[in-house]
């Protein structure tokens, strides 16, 4: 009896140490496993641009969207697009037209399973708008309303164009983007953009609105604006991700002495 229970404790601390040399094996694999991400093209369209022009006739206009990845965080992004609204006001009517490009990057602050590639984003663009305004009629302002007591002056009807106009700005951005289905993302984000040079401002007809940047107000050089995308990731390649090493304690080094 004696003899059989000696062989157990054998049998049992042969199993524990093992184990124990399976268990250190088993954490040296994990140490040495290398994760793959993925690399390549989003592109797409902004669709609120198309659905605007769906519902309103004073306006046209569409936006193509792409950007790069260069690290696990950083992206190079842009957006191209052509714009063309009329605006009725109080005293004139006029149309604005033309085309607009703006560069810069994001910075994706969203913590990524592994294989997954949702934004949560902030970045900034430089943008360059090239376009021209068409004053289509307008009224002159009486202020002195004796003889147009029911209505103003009688104006003009004939379309006066300002072209080769052109506007630079700086744009903040924040969005989000996530997976619909496989490499299929939806997008969301908000601008506000800083006029850094418009020089129209100083001749007969100002601008009222600009391609890409939106309306512009006197007094102030800010505007803002927003897109919907719909973007496809192309995957060209992969880069190796090694996990992070965790940080051994004092105390932790002791015992394994």
């Amino acid at each position: 009896m004696l003899k059989f229970f000696i062989s157990i404790c054998f049998i049992c601390l042969f199993t524990i140490g093992y184990a124990q040399s399976d268990s250190l094996t088993i954490k040296q694999k994990d140490t040495s496993v290398v994760y793959k991400q993925k690399y390549g093209i989003r592109f797409g369209v902004d669709l609120s641009r198309p659905v605007t022009g769906l519902l309103a006739t004073d306006y046209s206009g569409i936006e193509f969207v792409g950007d790069y990845r260069l690290n696990y965080k950083l992206y190079i992004a842009g957006e191209f697009g052509n714009e063309k609204k009329t605006k009725q006001e109080t005293l004139y009517n006029f149309t604005t037209s033309g085309s607009y490009i703006k560069l810069g990057v994001d910075y994706n602050t969203y913590a990524n399973w592994y294989g997954e590639q949702n934004s949560i984003y902030v970045g900034g663009r430089y943008a360059f708008s090239s376009y021209s305004q068409t004053l289509n009629s307008y009224q002159p302002y009486d202020a002195d309303r004796y003889w147009y007591a029911d209505d103003f002056p009688q104006g003009s009807v004939v379309p006066q164009e300002f072209d080769g106009r052109s506007a630079s700005w700086l744009e903040g951005v924040v969005g989000i983007k996530g997976e619909l289905f496989a490499n299929i993302y939806l997008g969301f984000s908000a601008r506000i953009g800083f006029l850094l040079s418009n020089a129209n401002r100083d001749t007969n007809f100002h601008d009222l609105f600009i391609p890409g940047f939106n309306k512009v107000t006197d007094g102030s050089k800010f505007g803002v604006g927003y897109n919907y995308t719909l973007t496809y990731f192309l995957p060209l390649y992969k880069k190796t991700k090694k996990p992070k090493k965790e940080k051994v304690k004092p105390k932790e080094q002791e015992l394994e002495k």
